[in-house]
């Protein structure tokens, strides 16, 4: 059984048990979050695809780990002849969930 849900403005294709890195959310470290912004639900060959959403359907997660930080974005601009060049880096923050139940 697997679904498809919007997690933080992203859209993510679920099963019971897996884990999965989102956008920041503001949730602490063993917190239950649930998101009801379910799009298809799919158990085999029965798929129900909402339009857009569907009613009723939610994914319940815990919050495995609140602050998890990407791989590092190296930003580097520079003008030739000009004697300009500027380095940036940028980490992302992510949160990991563990998926725990598909109801619907």
């Amino acid at each position: 059984m697997f679904a498809i849900v919007t997690i933080a403005g992203q859209q993510f294709k679920v099963e019971e048990g897996q884990e999965i890195f989102v956008h920041r959310l503001e949730a602490k470290a063993g917190d239950s979050v649930s998101f009801d912004a379910v799009h298809l639900l799919a158990n085999g060959d029965d798929v129900t695809v909402g339009t857009p959403m569907l009613s009723g359907a939610s994914i319940g997660a815990t919050v495995v780990d609140p602050l998890v930080k990407g791989d590092k974005v190296v930003v580097f601009k520079k003008k030739r002849r000009k004697g300009y060049r500027v380095k940036n880096g940028h980490r992302q923050q992510y949160t990991k969930l563990k998926i725990d139940s598909i109801a619907g």
